[in-house]
């Protein structure tokens, strides 16, 4: 465990998100004046765990992790007139902090200080701004300590987003979400809403009628809006019956007009949730975006993780797809799951360029506290988990080699070696919802247990509202969220 203790309630996420990319094996802790008494004394007082603190004083402020300080001294360093604890103030701290924690490891991160999961709307923002591609490097590398590849990234994906993204209507059009929170079963290292089918059949109908009637009132209120793009996600949405399917997506396209629709997506997902019967469903709907999500084509690992299926089945449900005529699809990788390495990444790879798929999305592992792989790691080590520039530069490679290009990009916490999730696709098959949920340059307005919907003001604010995770309760709650909606939107 480590333990960094603040004099002031401030700044403990970002403070928490830097230090934690330091020291990815341990459980960081930070304690402010507003914990707990109790809690504190006790994470203080732990013998086991690496002390740190971060004194913040008029003038001066000062970190120490296991006996070694650091100064900053930042009314002598930033401009005349920054006040304490501005935004100036911030992204300075945050500067100071990561290099005391690059001189104490001996190592750096390559992304730097950044803590936000959006690293690209930086890029789009300043290009928008006018910035040459040089400005934006020096931005990211000097206030952030972006390495030079990393930076290169983002603004190679925020030049092909703004191109993809011109032919959309911000102002007066709309995207649509709608999530089916069901799973086969629960993957060790998931921490999303979703419900185990088996547990929840007799409901499926019922939240079936709640979407449609969340439908119902968002056709009223966007009347007059375009509709861009339609995404379904989950979850699993091909765990519904093709007959359930059939009758959702009947409705969607009875309630909306699809003649402005660019792009309609369903994540097929898990091939123990696929049948020929269900993809013929998609198919004769007009969904012209799928994916056959395998995480890894190393049948182990699946085994370990709990997917539940073979990687015969992954090729199985593939192969049919391309047989019922999608020329869209898309295949979800994990790097960083338990027990990979070069060698089991290398083979996935190799796998996966068989079969060939119109884009790949490749994620670093993310450890999230509440999935089961958190205890897991308490149990097996963090040792198990290797993601490194090797592995990902075979990822790289390997979309490359496809004739792929990346086209969006999103960090989260506690990701695998500090590195990031990218999509990749060939030219004409880029996922713009993908883009759109990580700019947050359109509204999109979120169905379903879980979902949240995000408001794009014409002064650039976001507001939202989300609806309830628990599936028995947004059924017995459908009028609530309808109504959460329509106090958001009716702006």
């Amino acid at each position: 465990m480590l333990v960094i203790t603040l004099n002031k309630t401030i700044y403990e996420y970002d403070i928490h998100s830097i230090v934690k990319a330091f020291f990815p094996e341990k459980t960081v802790k930070v304690v402010t004046p507003d914990t707990d008494r109790e809690k504190a004394v006790e994470l203080a007082g732990a013998a086991e765990a690496l002390q740190g603190s971060v004194e913040f004083a008029d003038s001066l402020v000062m970190f120490c992790l296991a006996g070694q300080s650091y100064d900053w001294n930042w009314m002598e360093e930033l401009p005349a007139g920054t006040e304490a604890f501005s935004q100036e103030y911030k992204d300075a701290f945050k500067g100071f902090l990561y290099q005391c924690l690059c001189e104490y490891t001996g190592k750096t991160l390559p992304w730097g200080n950044m803590t936000g999961i959006r690293p690209t709307k930086i890029a789009m923002s300043l290009l928008l701004e006018g910035k040459s591609h040089e400005e934006i490097m020096a931005y990211y590398q000097d206030k952030h300590y972006v390495s030079e590849e990393k930076a290169r990234l983002s603004i190679d994906i925020a030049e092909r987003e703004r191109k993809l993204l011109s032919t959309l209507h911000y102002e007066d059009g709309y995207s649509l979400y709608i999530g089916i929170p069901f799973c086969p079963t629960t993957c060790l290292y998931c921490s999303f809403t979703s419900y185990p089918i088996a547990a929840h059949k007799k409901r499926v109908e019922q939240y079936i009628d709640c979407l449609i009637k969340e439908m119902d009132y968002v056709r009223e209120v966007y009347k007059d809006k375009i509709l861009d793009t339609v995404y379904i996600g989950g979850g699993t949405p091909t765990t519904l019956e093709a007959d359930q399917l059939d009758r959702l997506i009947t409705a969607l396209k009875e309630r909306f007009d699809f003649n402005t629709v660019q792009e309609f997506t369903v994540e097929a997902g898990r091939a123990d949730s696929i049948t020929r019967e269900k993809l013929e469903v998609l198919y004769r709907h007009g969904v012209d975006r799928i994916s056959v999500n395998p995480q890894t084509m190393n049948q182990c690992t699946l085994d370990t993780i709990g997917r539940r299926h073979t990687v015969e089945q992954v090729m199985e449900a593939y192969q049919m797809a391309r047989e019922t005529g999608f020329t869209n699809i898309n295949m979800d990788l994990i790097l960083g799951l338990p027990g990979e390495d070069v060698a089991e990444v290398t083979h996935t790879i190799e796998e996966v360029q068989k079969l060939n798929p119109d884009s790949l999305t490749v994620h670093s592992l993310a450890i999230k506290r509440a999935s089961r792989l958190a205890q897991w790691i308490q149990s097996h080590g963090i040792s198990c988990i290797h993601n490194t520039d090797e592995t990902m530069s075979i990822a790289v490679e390997g979309a490359r080699s496809m004739d792929m290009k990346p086209y969006y990009l999103y960090r989260q916490k506690n990701m695998s070696g500090n590195f990031e999730n990218v999509g990749y696709a060939r030219e004409g098959k880029f996922g713009i919802y993908n883009i759109l949920i990580m700019e947050e340059l359109q509204t999109i307005v979120a169905l379903g247990a879980g979902s949240i919907t995000k408001l794009v003001c014409p002064d650039g604010r976001i507001e939202r509202c989300d609806n309830v995770k628990d599936v028995e309760l947004y059924i017995n709650q459908i009028d609530e969220m309808i109504e959460r909606k329509r106090a958001l939107l009716s702006e």
